[in-house]
């Protein structure tokens, strides 16, 4: 026998008791000839002691342990002398005093050293991630995520959809990010794909009957890592139902997110709108007030209008942005925590936010700071009486407050201030951590325009569109159809993407027209959907949340990477297994395929 007990199972109720205990040493401490060691496993640390008036043949034993042996060992547990108990630990009130001692398993020195506190860099981690596994915070969510699935699957099962597991291999997209492709052996030239998400299948269950369906499911995708997009692969939870509209759907996520955030993060709590529902609002409500189609409505700076009280501004910049079609919006910064009589900003702060908005295209950032003199900027020479008022009375700024504005093309101010607005979040703590602020955003542009002339799908291409197929119909500018789609976002991050989906054929086909996909393309692209759409198909819809996503928000991991037992680096490759690698010529051979190398200029 390995183990009665695991190291952090044993409590005052266990003393006297003979135990066996296996595990890894975690410390090591001489006191005066007794050596104390903390055994660990994955459930936690266990004190034990080696005297050599107890064991001899214990002692010398353990003499030789070295950081990460593993190690089996006989002793009897005991209470911790006065005052040395450990309220930290399960298992402080007690330590085991060993008899027997033998070494399992030896250990190189590691590349770091395995705590909480621990400095080294990703890089490291994740080549040795085994190690790394045997940090607290690290096993914390590997533990986290199988309680996250466990609770998952088991509430869609609760509430009547049925779980199926579609395939893996299936067949290239011609829409959504780059696939990643699998070269098929038995049929030579011809390639599977692996799935970005089983947006096909799970309509198709629809029109199997299979009326409520949910899966935790596996999705690939070729893109670009970054802080909350993992490399390669990644899991979201997705669900479908039939003969359903919006509300009902969104009803479905609702119920969930709530649901997993009392049971998974209860010490966080879900901010709702003043009928106890989450917020919501339109795709163009959320670029227009707050520069992002996931706002996070955790703290305020709305964005206010002031095109047409600056239209005939003497501040040039103002004047020719709205000559030239564009706008001047306004947002209000407050910093907390402000001492009376302080400036909100030093002028190197307001320098480094100045270059956070020319990084992402603009001019320049222009500003008012509130004193108790008044209101005091470069740009007020240039104000009317008239401009100043009605900034005022739509951003009711007070002493203290800082005003920033922007003047140009609606996208790129609505970009700027949005991103000056997330940095101002972060630099100056205006969100609580602890707080989840779920929005939906709905009615998203069908489509957007190329710098060609042509268009090409904005969103989702099977959403249905606001008006069904009359949308398509009648000359009307493709630039003003919004399907139904919605997104869920929660502080900043989008956690679930879905809609409903366009169940007409001939608006489908119509849909594809638009970005110069013919029905003959469609057919070839969408066999199964557009034949077996001819069969009867339900009105359906469905959503996905980003499980990987929601896990990083709900353990506050800045980084996504840190919610998988086995991540990509930033760079996708998989550093331990070293991955992607070189395979051997006979492999491609087989598969009847041939490297080309790159020529770079």
């Amino acid at each position: 026998m390995h183990r009665t007990h695991t190291c952090g199972e044993l409590t005052a109720s266990d003393i006297g008791k003979k135990v066996v205990l296996s595990g890894w040493v975690a410390n090591r401490r001489d006191h005066g000839g007794v050596i104390f060691i903390d055994l660990r496993d994955r459930y936690g640390l266990t004190q034990t002691v080696y005297d050599p008036a107890d064991s001899e043949t214990a002692w010398k034993i353990a003499d030789s342990f070295r950081s990460e042996y593993v190690v089996k060992l006989h002793g009897t547990v005991r209470s911790r002398p006065e005052g040395q108990s450990n309220s930290n630990l399960a298992t402080g009130d007690v330590e085991v005093i060993i008899t027997e001692a033998e070494v399992l398993s030896e250990s190189k020195t590691p590349p770091f050293v395995i705590d909480d506190h621990s400095e080294a860099n990703e890089e490291v981690r994740y080549k040795h991630r085994y190690l790394d596994l045997r940090r607290k915070k690290t096993l914390h969510n590997v533990q986290f995520r199988a309680k996250m699935n466990q609770f998952a699957r088991n509430w869609f099962t609760t509430e009547d959809f049925l779980e199926v597991q579609t395939p893996i291999f299936t067949v290239s997209s011609p829409e959504g990010a780059r696939d990643y492709l699998i070269p098929s052996r038995l049929h030579q030239g011809m390639f599977y794909a692996l799935p970005q998400a089983p947006q096909q299948y799970k309509q198709l269950l629809m029109v199997g009957g299979v009326d409520k369906y949910f899966q935790i499911a596996p999705c690939f995708r070729d893109e670009d890592p970054r802080a909350d997009r993992h490399s390669c692969e990644f899991y979201q939870i997705d669900c479908e139902m039939s003969f359903v509209e919006e509300k009902d759907v969104q009803d479905v996520a609702e119920r969930f997110a709530q649901d997993l955030v009392a049971h998974m993060a209860p010490h966080k709590w879900v901010k709702l709108d003043g009928n106890d529902r989450f917020f919501r609002m339109t795709h163009t409500e959320a670029m227009d007030n707050y520069g992002s189609d996931k706002p996070d409505l955790r703290f305020g700076m709305k964005f206010a209008d002031l095109t047409e009280d600056f239209r005939d501004s003497g501040f040039s910049v103002f004047a020719n942005a709205v000559a030239e079609g564009g706008v001047v919006k306004a947002m209000k910064f407050t910093r907390p925590n402000l001492a009376p009589g302080a400036a909100p900003m030093s002028r190197s702060e307001i320098d480094d936010i100045t270059a956070v908005a020319q990084a992402e295209g603009a001019k320049g950032l222009a500003y008012i700071i509130y004193e108790e003199a008044g209101p005091r900027s470069p740009i007020l020479k240039f104000f009317t009486g008239n401009e100043l008022a009605a900034l005022e009375a739509k951003l009711s700024p007070k002493v203290g407050d800082m005003v920033f504005f922007g003047g140009a093309d609606r996208k790129l101010v609505n970009k700027v201030l949005g991103k000056v607005r997330l940095t101002l979040r972060d630099k100056y703590q205006l969100a609580n951590k602890d707080e989840l602020c779920f929005t939906w955003v709905t009615d998203f542009p069908m489509y957007e325009q190329k710098d060609d002339g042509s268009y090409d799908f904005e969103h989702n291409p099977f959403s249905m569109p606001h008006g069904g197929v009359a949308a398509f119909e009648g000359g009307k500018n493709p630039l003003d159809v919004y399907g139904m789609q919605y997104d869920l976002a929660c502080n900043g991050y989008e956690v679930l993407s879905g809609s409903i989906r366009n169940h007409d054929l001939k608006a489908l086909v119509k849909g594809f027209e638009i970005v110069g996909k013919g029905e003959a393309e469609v057919k070839a692209k969408f066999g199964a959907m557009y034949e077996d759409f001819q069969y009867g198909v339900p009105p359906h819809g469905g959503f996905a949340f980003g499980f990987d996503r929601l896990m990083m928000i709900l353990c506050e991991e800045p980084n996504i990477r840190e919610v998988y037992a086995f991540p990509k680096s930033g760079k996708a490759e998989d550093t331990m297994m070293s991955a992607p690698s070189h395979v051997d010529e006979a492999q491609l051979r087989e598969l009847h395929i041939k490297v080309r190398e790159s020529h770079k200029s």
